[in-house]
């Protein structure tokens, strides 16, 4: 579907929406360039930019079929960018694409799966009218700065989310389901970290290279989205690490915590083990056996008995086994 079709003066101006089919008169005018948003169009529409804007057919290939690598390619003289965007859904992190085509007099964003409107990018853009009469290029940044700022809420929220699992982490009994949680944000932020690692690529070559798309009054603006994606990646790095230290803590205090309750269970197995052998002697068959001559023998076996039972609780008290 078309979200929008917006044409603007070489001032930054917005002369209005248009149509699809009068694309190709506003190009004819010197002065006016053309921002287009599509999400998940069909074949038919992409062949119909395709010929207003005279697009190379790899390109529309590659935006038809979606599934791409982050990457940056060149088309005589246009550029083709695929970046991943990435939205927190229901705890979980869910993943689409953004295929963009720059051109001196046009910019195309073709959106995939899980992404919010640029919308909000393009009004950006437009209250700088200013910036905006650099051209397109302007327009690529707000989109590009937009999916960026985008990816700091996911780590954000990722990290407030470990906060409240710490309770749960340092628990002394097994919670399965904290592991769980804990290996799934692990895996979430993986995935994450593959789809914006490349990014940093894609935006260093847009703050040095492409003079002729890319004006160098713009490079600035290019160079401050990669040191938010930067920092967005570091982040992303550090969380990763601090989930798997909650891992491992996680699970050596389980472990902790089963060498203790062993520990209890050996103690009091060797408590009972003093009385089992000296009472099991009475179980034996023997027609003789002096204790039994003896009126004060049963009190002195029993008192023997608690002293042994004392001695050992005493020892593993020492020991700390209790």
């Amino acid at each position: 579907m078309v979200v929008s079709c917006v044409a603007y003066h070489n001032d930054g101006r917005r002369a209005g929406d248009i149509d699809l089919d009068a694309i190709s008169d506003a190009l004819k005018e010197p002065d006016t360039f053309v921002w287009v948003g599509l999400h998940e169009p069909d074949q038919a529409l992409l062949l119909k930019l395709q010929e207003e804007f005279d697009l190379h057919d790899l390109a529309v290939e590659d935006a038809q079929q979606a599934h791409q690598r982050t990457k940056i390619e060149t088309y005589g003289e246009s550029l083709f960018i695929v970046v991943q965007t990435a939205q927190l859904v229901s705890g979980h992190i869910a993943f689409g694409e953004t295929h963009i085509f720059l051109g001196k007099r046009y910019l195309i964003t073709v959106r995939h799966g899980a992404s919010m409107s640029y919308s909000p990018a393009r009004r950006s853009c437009e209250m700088s009218p200013e910036l905006l009469a650099y051209g397109p290029s302007y327009g690529l940044y707000g989109v590009l700065d937009f999916i960026v700022d985008n990816l700091s809420p996911i780590v954000r929220d990722f990290r407030e989310e470990l906060h409240k699992l710490e309770k749960d982490i340092f628990a002394d009994t097994f919670d399965r389901g904290t592991i769980r949680r804990l290996y799934d944000m692990q895996h979430d932020l993986m995935a994450l970290r593959l789809a914006t690692a490349p990014m940093q690529d894609v935006i260093n070559q847009l703050a040095r290279l492409h003079p002729t798309l890319i004006p160098k009054e713009l490079r600035a603006y290019f160079r401050d989205v990669y040191d938010h994606v930067f920092r967005v990646n570091e982040s992303i790095g550090a969380m990763r690490e601090m989930l798997t230290a909650a891992i491992n803590v996680n699970l050596s205090l389980v472990t902790f915590g089963q060498n203790e309750v062993m520990k209890k269970l050996a103690g009091w197995a060797a408590m009972l083990a003093a009385p089992t052998l000296i009472t099991s002697w009475y179980g034996m068959n023997f027609t003789h056996m002096p204790e039994l001559e003896k009126p004060w023998a049963y009190p002195a076996i029993m008192g023997l008995v608690a002293c042994v039972v004392a001695g050992i609780y005493v020892m593993l008290k020492r020991a700390k086994w209790f």
